[in-house]
């Protein structure tokens, strides 16, 4: 196994487990990934998926060996590390990336693809394909600029360079930046608040909005929100959402 998954208090976390490596992703990995993802999804006790890293690294990218196979023996097909597909999987659920260290070219990938990015003081991050002789993959091309803006995107991609946490967090590839010391505590106690602070439904069905969104005009958007907005009102997390504020208490969400 290259990963390690447990599930508790509504969250699943998955753990790249290559640490003598920085975690530099495999195939093998890819799929252990895949799996976990799917598995979480499934799962109506997780409401949220927390991943991270295992040692100093959150992933330094495909593992060099698989890189030097290709150049000895030739690309064929199942030979790219993330199997040609997002390194993570949709899901139905919040996933939050907590960036305790190095995340480079395919480990970059795997935290833009989180619907959150938490980032440890000391993480970095960076694209690297172009000091490989490579061209912007995973989908990059795609996701990068709608986080950082185009200039930003053309920047990292072009030049390959590394940023800091400080940077990621001002240009919007961080969502927060944590301190080193408590950065594994706090990103856990972050994931836990999420999942019992909101409504699963409510996480649900933003998640297909945003997603929608990027192709919709604003008159499609606005129509959409409309309509799960009078749907949300019959649901029962909108009636339990209004008796928790209105008691002062906390939530007890069951996602329906």
């Amino acid at each position: 196994m290259e990963i390690l998954f447990e599930t508790s208090e509504h969250v699943a976390t998955i753990t790249l487990n290559r640490p003598d490596k920085l975690n530099a992703w495999t195939a093998q990995m890819g799929r252990e990934v895949r799996g976990a993802m799917d598995a979480a999804d499934a799962d109506d006790d997780v409401r949220v998926v927390l991943i991270t890293g295992a040692g100093r690294g959150f992933c330094a990218g495909a593992d060099m060996s698989l890189l030097t196979d290709i150049v000895r023996s030739g690309l064929d097909a199942g030979t790219s590390p993330a199997s040609r597909r997002a390194p993570i999987p949709e899901i139905t659920k919040p996933v939050v990336a907590a960036v305790n260290g190095h995340a480079v070219g395919l480990g970059l990938a795997v935290a833009l693809f989180a619907d959150i990015r938490l980032a440890a003081e000391s993480a970095k991050f960076g694209t690297a394909f172009a000091k490989r002789g490579l061209v912007a993959e995973f989908g990059l091309a795609w996701m990068l600029p709608r986080l950082v803006g185009a200039g930003n995107a053309m920047e990292m991609l072009l030049s390959a360079r590394m940023v800091d946490a400080g940077e990621a967090r001002q240009i919007g590839l961080a969502s927060r930046v944590l301190p080193d010391g408590d950065f594994a505590a706090e990103a856990r106690a972050y994931a836990v608040e999420l999942a019992a602070s909101v409504s699963p439904r409510s996480t649900r069905i933003i998640k297909r909005q945003v997603a929608q969104g990027m192709t919709q005009s604003l008159d499609e958007a606005f129509a959409l929100a409309e309509k799960e907005m009078y749907l949300s009102l019959g649901c029962e997390d909108f009636k339990e959402g209004v008796a928790h504020f209105m008691e002062k208490r906390s939530p007890r969400f069951t996602g329906k």
